[in-house]
């Protein structure tokens, strides 16, 4: 085969080429310290790459920004938790207090103090946030769990179940002992009749007061038999359709020394309370009867609980019905995406934590301190009256001796009550503060699961960030050695291509 001379110099040409190419890539991965600049050059590389980046992308998206916020969640939630928990027990410790009968009046003001206070606390740690974000409101972020000031004309219109288990028994007390301040008033003193009078009735009791007029086809109950919600007032006791009324005023009710018949059930919207019968009662026991109840409520005060986190609700505020807002209460769980493919629920909600009974209870309960303390004061004034000069004579002594043992028995009725009111409240606080402390477990569940997580995604990370440097960077000393072999093979080929080139026809002649 005759090689010539342009056979050569393009062998020559291209091995020259193909050296330099070979350094010209050599000096780019010592530049770059990178296996490939363009995915052409080697595309498993060039994959295997972006699927490595593109898992370190999730993770860094996991472990740097998504469990930092849901640990910030759960930080700003267990304290919450952990102060509701002690406001609770203070309660519950005042209810300890209360439940002895050997209180001053100095302690009747320091626990109805102490309750006052308290109330005002335990709610406003269920308006805790997270940068902005309400943490116990369920999906509803944006709003507070209470009002955050008076608002008299917002109205609600709220559906509430309520069951047999929600009946407890109420005491209500009538013939009030009114000091009296003139003369007459005391020598007529106070008939036998006329002395306070205790009247106990077994009741229900909503999560508000100060409600509208009830319309008595919304007080529904659950009929098994049937399988659906009917009236109440088609429910039959013994024989008989039970009796509602809801359009008696608890002060006319006062009036007529609180009676109700055994298959009445009475409604009071200044107290959003259903007086029921003892017939109607014993019944609902007995078959567990659940209930649903449809009000009107008009005006809130601040610190009272919004509806919308606890009950079927309606905001009925504007005239315009088209913009009525509907809530519906359900589940509603903040879940954060924390590692591939899981989750991990965030929130706690108000209505698993805070029963929205808890405000009530503590107005009940200041309720029959502030009685207690009138009382006494009442039994105080009297017997100073014992004391005066103008009351002296025999007729005034006598006179005022009735009103003493008329207002010792009103004392002695209200340190019942109250009495009543905290033993029960132990029962009460213990099971509230129980609640709260289930939640911090489970919230502390949830917190040893995203420590975990956390744990492994930081393990992960550093496993990709291996395998992407294995996939595309070079060791430098590794560039180094195969530069310095390809640079001299490329200045080897341009002496040999210089030599084969330079010969000519006269070199053989």
């Amino acid at each position: 085969m005759r090689v010539t001379n342009s056979m050569i110099s393009r062998n020559s040409m291209s091995n020259m080429n193909g050296n330099k190419v070979n350094v010209d890539k050599l000096n780019n991965q010592m530049t770059s310290q990178k296996k490939i600049s363009r995915p052409s050059e080697d595309p498993v590389i060039a994959i295997r790459a972006l699927r490595l980046r593109s898992n370190l992308s999730e993770l860094n998206q996991y472990y740097e920004r998504n469990i930092p916020d849901a640990r910030s969640w759960i930080e700003v939630t267990e304290g919450a938790l952990k102060n509701m928990e002690t406001i609770l027990g203070d309660i519950y410790k005042e209810c300890n207090n209360g439940a002895t009968d050997t209180l001053t009046q100095e302690d009747r003001n320091a626990i109805l103090k102490n309750i006052q206070s308290l109330k005002e606390q335990v709610y406003h740690e269920g308006n805790a946030d997270c940068a902005g974000r309400y943490v116990f409101t369920g999906y509803k972020t944006n709003k507070q769990l209470t009002f955050a000031e008076n608002e008299i004309d917002t109205t609600y219109e709220i559906t509430e179940k309520l069951s047999y288990s929600d009946i407890e028994e109420k005491r209500y007390y009538s013939n009030e002992v009114v000091v009296p301040d003139t003369l007459a008033d005391v020598q007529a003193g106070v008939d036998l009749a006329d002395m306070p009078q205790e009247h106990i009735h077994k009741r229900i009791r909503l999560s508000y007061e100060a409600t509208e007029e009830l319309d008595i086809a919304n007080l529904k109950y659950y009929n098994e038999a049937g399988g659906r919600w009917e009236e109440l007032g088609e429910m039959i006791v013994d024989g008989d359709y039970v009796d509602v009324k809801s359009d008696l005023s608890y002060d006319d009710w006062a009036a007529m020394d609180y009676a109700v018949g055994d298959k009445q059930v009475l409604y009071f919207k200044e107290t959003g309370e259903l007086v029921v019968g003892k017939e109607i009662a014993t019944q609902m026991a007995s078959q567990k009867t659940e209930l649903s109840i449809t009000y009107t409520k008009k005006g809130f005060d601040k610190g009272e609980l919004r509806p919308e986190h606890y009950f079927d609700c309606k905001d009925v505020t504007d005239p315009d019905p088209a913009n009525h807002i509907e809530y519906t209460k359900e589940n509603q769980e903040i879940k954060f995406t924390v590692a591939f493919n899981q989750q991990l629920t965030v929130n706690t909600q108000a209505s698993d934590v805070l029963d929205s009974s808890i405000g009530r209870d503590i107005d009940e309960l200041t309720n029959a301190v502030q009685a207690a303390i009138a009382a006494h004061d009442k039994v105080t004034k009297i017997e100073e009256m014992q004391k005066q000069a103008q009351y002296s004579d025999p007729a005034a002594q006598e006179g005022l001796k009735q009103w003493l043992e008329a207002a010792e028995k009103e004392a002695a009725y209200a340190d019942d009550y109250m009495q009543k009111l905290y033993s029960r409240g132990i029962g009460k606080f213990s099971n509230y503060k129980n609640n709260v402390t289930l939640a911090r477990t489970d919230l502390g569940a949830r917190e040893d699961r995203l420590n975990l997580t956390e744990n492994r995604m930081s393990d992960q990370q550093t496993t990709f960030e291996t395998l992407k440097s294995r996939n595309e960077d070079m060791e430098l000393s590794d560039i180094i050695i195969e530069y310095t072999a390809a640079y001299n093979a490329y200045q080897a080929s341009l002496q040999a291509s210089s030599k084969a080139n330079g010969q000519t026809l006269l070199n053989y002649l």
